[in-house]
């Protein structure tokens, strides 16, 4: 392979770091720069321009510049689908996962987990089967970023059998894995197992994050367990010492404002030491407004809902 001109490398590390910082503005002088220096056609720089506007959410740009590429590699593919997958254009993303299959291009441990946070998106049972199926073919029926996303792609379409199957039939678990078992159990409904699996990271002594918190206590609120989620959120501080981000004060507001516990979430919200946010206010006067409480004083301001 010739070596690349003297100023690629210079510029790509340029390149990468609009990547980290999101700069799109300095994105587009870098790149002003590399037409300019007429290296912008080099198949290396491209793939860092694609990289860079997709991680500037330009994706657009990106799919122009992988239209010229003269190479389009797996790394450009995986570059694309993971980039629609981020602005929610799932459907976008899948159709660019196709187009690497019918142009048989070798599908790496970087490509699926992003292909399959689409399907789950669209619930698509049908095609998260065939994900599924290049994964083994592949070897990454193992993978565990794989097995999470595929708990959720079966678990949204509504096969819990079998989101439970990949589930237990996985050689390494972590709290993702965990997370993702008992949020698709909440979708649909089945409490119970969500706060049974909770028990089994209790009993398993596992050292509990902030996410796994949000996640149980999405289920009080959604199954009316209002006791419960007090007793995980006491948990939460007391004895986990994790600090309650707006997440966990929306979970308890929503819980107790679904079950008419009114003043108790007017309290809770008095005692936050953060700034309630629009999707707290919104569950908060949401319930007043659904149990007639038209109006309502709460930290120093007044409402008429």
């Amino acid at each position: 392979m010739p070596p690349l001109p003297k100023d690629i490398p210079k510029y790509a590390s340029l390149l990468q770091l609009c990547c980290t910082t999101k700069n799109l503005q300095k994105l587009h002088q870098i790149h002003a720069q590399t037409i300019k220096l007429s290296i912008s056609y080099n198949d290396f720089t491209r793939s860092k321009l694609i990289s860079a506007y997709t991680s500037c959410s330009q994706i657009s740009d990106a799919h122009f510049i992988f239209s010229l590429c003269n190479r389009q590699s797996t790394f450009l593919y995986n570059t694309l689908i993971r980039g629609y997958s981020s602005i929610k254009k799932f459907d976008l993303s899948l159709d660019i996962f196709r187009q690497m299959i019918f142009f048989r291009k070798e599908i790496d441990s970087n490509t699926l987990p992003a292909v399959l946070k689409s399907v789950a998106a669209v619930s698509g049972l049908r095609v998260g089967k065939r994900v599924h199926g290049y994964a083994l073919v592949r070897g990454f029926g193992s993978d565990l970023a794989h097995c999470n996303a595929l708990i959720n792609v079966y678990g949204k379409s509504g096969d819990m059998v079998y989101a439970r199957k990949v589930f237990d039939e996985m050689p390494e678990q972590n709290l993702i894995t965990w997370c993702a078992m008992m949020s698709v159990y909440g979708m649909h409904g089945q409490f119970d197992e969500v706060f049974g699996l909770f028990d089994e990271l209790l009993i398993r002594g596992v050292e509990l994050d902030a996410v796994v918190f949000t996640t149980v206590l999405t289920a009080c609120s959604h199954g009316g367990r209002v006791e419960t989620g007090k007793e995980y959120f006491k948990m939460m501080t007391d004895v986990f010492k994790l600090k309650p981000s707006m997440e966990h004060y929306t979970c308890m507001v929503d819980m107790l404002g679904r079950s008419g516990r009114i003043e108790e979430a007017k309290d809770l919200i008095e005692k936050m030491k953060i700034e309630p946010d629009e999707a707290l206010w919104r569950a908060f006067l949401g319930a007043c407004k659904f149990h007639r409480e038209s109006e309502i004083i709460v930290r120093g301001r007044y409402y008429y809902v």
